[in-house]
């Protein structure tokens, strides 16, 4: 569980470094793919990369960090990565295969609980929210993503000659 933790949250905390140095940049971006408050968005992607990036490297509250990762995930396929279809190779878009791993890297860990080397373990609260709690808190990472998702996501629609 610490390789699966350690490589899923350096992922999110890479990402979330990169929307951090690219403030205007990342901001454009979203908003070019149909998302309201484009600065919000930056702030919140970048806040929550970051965020459950360190707290799955180092094993705190680690199944709401795997919820959090699967809502990044999710936010991810459904506005960007579902229309190139599988492969990540697609261009000009890069599939959801991608997700797909990084979403289910985080459902094993909500599920599996973080491990005996993590700070959950170290505290004593890592077998209250593993196995089916733990599917459960991943779930409400869906449900969080569909409610961004709902809340700010606009795509332009596309006109056909």
């Amino acid at each position: 569980m610490l390789v699966l933790r350690v490589v899923a949250g350096g992922v999110l905390l890479a990402h979330g470094i990169k929307h951090a140095r690219g403030r205007a940049k990342t901001s454009a971006w979203f908003g070019s793919i149909g998302f309201r408050a484009p600065d919000l968005q930056w702030l919140a992607s970048t806040v929550s990369e970051i965020g459950i990036g360190v707290l799955l490297i180092v094993g705190l509250g680690t199944t709401f960090a795997a919820a959090g990762l699967i809502a990044v995930m999710a936010v991810a396929f459904w506005t960007v990565h579902r229309a190139a279809g599988f492969w990540v190779t697609a261009r000009p878009d890069e599939g959801w295969e991608y997700v797909l791993i990084l979403s289910t890297v985080g459902l094993a860990i909500a599920i599996g609980g973080p491990g005996e080397m993590s700070i959950d373990a170290a505290i004593g609260i890592a077998d209250s929210l593993d196995g089916w709690v733990g599917a459960a808190i991943a779930f409400g990472g869906v449900l969080a993503a569909a409610a961004q998702i709902a809340t700010f996501f606009r795509p332009r629609e596309t006109v056909e000659a």
